[in-house]
């Protein structure tokens, strides 16, 4: 039944059903979100922000002597990402299901343009485009979205239409194939760190869809071969073999290669339980620990709010992965059900990697804190996932 709007009662999406005026009361899109997981994510942007605006306040250098330079940024890039979440619950994931060709190829069209003159190369990498006005542009945080999308959207055709019980070989090596273009090219920038969560993204994406264990194997033997090759033929940039070098052995160049990681153990280590004090952490305040707003925010907490404040974060990023799962385990679709596992894999090894890195249990690879470190593109990407998360939530009815 259609509404004076154009929308209808009983669908979803544009002409499809309307999420915000035609529901009822009882079933309104708002009862429907899954607040701990809204507020769990609020909650770590909010405290992401306190955290880069105590590691930027003082850093003439970066902040262009605007103390408030990277906490406005960071609430306006917060703010953004909240209205892509909105968008893309109100669009809802069954319509982004049939525009995957055209995100998939856009989100390709703007990786290989990192490869041309239009490409910058920040903190070693060259994964970026610079959009001008301060603004940048991280296209490998898109590509993790149209990976998850993209693969589901495949797996998942003929399981949801009834045809198959789980997907067929075929389907399995052509979601591969889709996966396997944008990552090539991202690791051509070289962007090691985001091609290491696009492989697990895939993995946890074949572990939901059923596919086959042989698949599930076969990936992981592809995988440590390609990185003993990648290694043999010299593929890694110096600062990348550096890394792992350092990973390694943490005494091997303490002032050099290891010092980050170095200074980072020492900025968790001095927080004791409760903490020097927001912007009273030496580490932080000397400006001893690199790129402390992006890779190593988690160190500001460490140091700062001590073993409590970080262990707040650990928690309010176990509460999101924990409704996510949440979220995959209830829907009553595979293509919703894949979407959400991609995400939470995402989330998951993210995390772990960012704070592994800065404990000396993980090797440095240059990936953001998902909601707390700052950046813009990758601040976009984990709301647009949230987005999807409330999405298929919102598509049925889940008790709390």
């Amino acid at each position: 039944m259609a509404g004076t709007n154009g929308f209808s009662v009983s669908g979803y999406g544009p002409k499809r059903g309307g999420l915000w005026s035609q529901l009822s009361a009882r079933d309104s899109v708002v009862r429907k979100l899954d607040w701990p997981l809204l507020c769990s994510a609020i909650a770590l942007s909010f405290v992401g922000s306190l955290l880069v605006w105590s590691a930027t306040r003082n850093r003439e250098t970066l902040n262009q002597g605007d103390p408030y330079y990277f906490l406005f940024r960071h609430v306006l890039n917060t703010g953004i990402g909240f209205a892509l979440m909105v968008g893309t619950i109100w669009l809802g994931h069954r319509t982004l299901r049939g525009a995957v060709p055209v995100l998939y190829g856009l989100s390709v069209v703007l990786v290989l343009l990192v490869l041309t003159p239009l490409g910058a190369t920040i903190n070693g990498a060259h994964a970026w485009i610079v959009i001008g006005g301060g603004f940048s542009l991280q296209p490998s945080e898109f590509v993790k979205i149209t990976i998850i999308l993209g693969m589901a959207m495949m797996l998942a055709a003929r399981v949801d239409a009834g045809d198959l019980a789980h997907p067929d070989h075929r389907t399995v090596a052509k979601s591969l194939g889709l996966a396997a273009l944008p990552m090539a090219i991202v690791m051509l920038m070289p962007d090691l760190g985001s091609v290491m969560v696009m492989a697990v993204i895939v993995l946890g994406v074949l572990l939901a869809s059923g596919a086959s264990n042989r698949w599930i194997l076969g990936l992981i033997g592809a995988g440590v071969i390609g990185a003993v090759l990648v290694t043999a033929l010299g593929l890694l940039d110096e600062y990348q073999l550096n890394r792992f070098a350092a990973f390694a052995n943490p005494e091997l160049d303490p002032a050099g290669v290891g010092y980050n990681t170095n200074q980072a153990r020492i900025a968790i280590g001095s927080g004791g339980l409760t903490g020097t004090g927001l912007f009273k952490g030496s580490q932080t305040t000397g400006q001893f620990v690199p790129e402390q707003q992006t890779d190593f925010v988690f160190t500001v907490a460490g140091e700062e709010l001590g073993f409590l404040g970080a262990g707040l974060i650990l928690l309010l990023l176990g509460v999101v992965l924990w409704r996510a799962c949440r979220i995959a385990r209830e829907t009553t679709e595979l293509y919703g059900t894949i979407v959400a596992a991609g995400i939470i894999a995402w989330f998951a090894f993210q995390s772990f990697e960012n704070i592994g890195m800065t404990l000396g249990i993980m090797p440095v690879a240059g990936l953001p804190l998902p909601f707390v470190s700052y950046g813009g593109t990758s601040m976009f990407a984990v709301w647009i996932a949230v987005g999807l998360l409330q999405s298929i939530r919102v598509q049925r009815p889940i008790t709390a």
